[in-house]
């Protein structure tokens, strides 16, 4: 086989160009609404989180799948492969465009100005968590947590092309031994991200599995991306030779898994947190568990379309294995994904009445989700940009041939 018969189609270019413009007008929407909405300076940086936090996720949900296709071997990692490097090859770029939520620490994170702070039980616990919970020692941790993102990705997409290059056998085993040690560095650093990024939005809440909830979060918006880019790519050469019902079927089950995950993981933490009823804790979810109040309904949402529908259509066989049925699902998926992220963010700026009068509430739900359009359809640009740059299947991997046998070639 050669880099010829796996070229990418031109299609891929014409998806980066309509990206990269859906992008700017989601962009411009964002601005328009943000003026319209008042408290320009609170809520755009606040909009911005929200969009940042959504679209990291698909760039590290790559990575981690990158390194757990890489030591499981299974062919539904190798016929992505190419995707989940080009995925997790726009951390590059997530960490030029973290700049800005740096610059409005103050604006976004209650204990950078704790003198500000109207509770004296809050303000007592974030003096007690200074230490940790500065600007300085953010700014350090956030450098830490792209330098091992960043250098994972390097180095699996460097053997990955060496591979291409010269049929390097030993590329493989050198992604297998980084892999291992890398995905629980992978992990930890996740998990602090997390804790830093989204659950010090309120400095007197904390849950230890909040880091494990963030990941299965991120896998299942993951494998939901991944299946719609699917979908796209069988209908032209090659990727329609290669992707089969086999493929997708094994990314349903994948995708079955992370939701039942996810579901644990959030089941836990509301039942840790609320048997163990500490006035730190449960105000969290109080506030979003006040009857008849949006974030009530939202929460009973998330329950019945991020795990229950979805539970159920994944339960079926024939499902999984058509591609069109199964993009619906993701589709599902990716919306509640966004939506829980909401659940989780958008209460603690309420809670500091800072995020405009009840009229323009709806405004900035509708600036949060134009600012995910518009950073979205620059890191699908950037996505689609570097996935035209290589072959769309490692071809000189020994395991290819068995990948496309179990998808349906002989």
């Amino acid at each position: 086989m050669t880099h010829a018969n796996y070229a990418p189609p031109a299609e891929i270019k014409t998806y980066e160009g309509i990206a990269f413009g859906i992008g700017l007008i989601g962009l411009l929407g964002w601005v328009i609404s943000l003026a319209l909405g008042g408290q320009l300076a609170d809520n755009l940086f606040r909009t911005y989180l929200i969009a940042y936090v959504f679209w990291v996720g698909i760039s590290l949900g790559c990575l981690g799948l990158l390194m757990v296709a890489h030591l499981g071997g299974a062919s539904w990692g190798l016929v992505i492969r190419r995707l989940l490097e080009a995925g997790s090859h726009t951390l590059w770029m997530m960490l030029v465009l973290f700049i800005p939520i740096l610059g409005g620490l103050g604006k976004l994170y209650e204990w950078v100005h704790p003198e500000q702070v109207t509770e004296a039980e809050v303000r007592h616990l974030i003096e007690h968590k200074r230490p940790y919970l500065n600007p300085t020692f953010f700014s350090i941790r956030v450098v830490i947590y792209f330098a091992v993102w960043i250098g994972l990705a390097f180095f699996l997409r460097k053997w990955s092309k060496q591979q291409d290059d010269s049929a390097d056998m030993g590329a493989v085993q050198r992604s297998q031994n980084l892999s291992g040690p890398g995905f629980l560095f992978f992990a930890l650093t996740v998990s602090f991200a997390a804790f830093d990024w989204v659950m010090s939005l309120d400095a007197a809440w904390f849950s230890t599995i909040f880091g494990m909830l963030t990941l299965a979060g991120q896998g299942v918006l993951t494998i939901s991306f991944l299946i719609l880019v699917c979908t796209a790519l069988q209908k032209h050469q090659p990727m329609s030779q290669v992707l089969q019902p086999k493929h997708f079927h094994d990314l349903g089950k994948l995708l079955l898994a992370l939701v039942m995950v996810w579901s644990y993981f959030s089941f836990s933490q509301l039942l840790i947190v609320w048997s163990g009823n500490l006035p730190e804790e449960i105000p969290w979810y109080i506030e979003r568990f006040t009857p008849k109040t949006i974030w009530w309904f939202v929460g009973l949402g998330l329950i019945l379309f991020h795990f229950v529908l979805p539970f159920l259509l994944l339960l079926s066989r024939d499902l999984k294995r058509d591609a069109r049925r199964l993009k619906v699902v993701a589709m599902l998926l990716i919306v509640m994904r966004f939506i829980d992220l909401l659940w989780v963010i958008v209460p603690e700026f309420e809670s500091r009445h800072s995020a405009g009068a009840h009229g323009s509430r709806w405004l900035f739900y509708a600036s949060a989700a134009l600012a995910a359009i518009g950073l979205g359809g620059i890191w699908l640009g950037w996505f689609f940009m570097q996935l035209r740059r290589r072959a769309l299947v490692p071809y000189n991997d020994p395991q290819l041939h068995e990948a496309l046998a179990a998808g349906g070639h002989h």
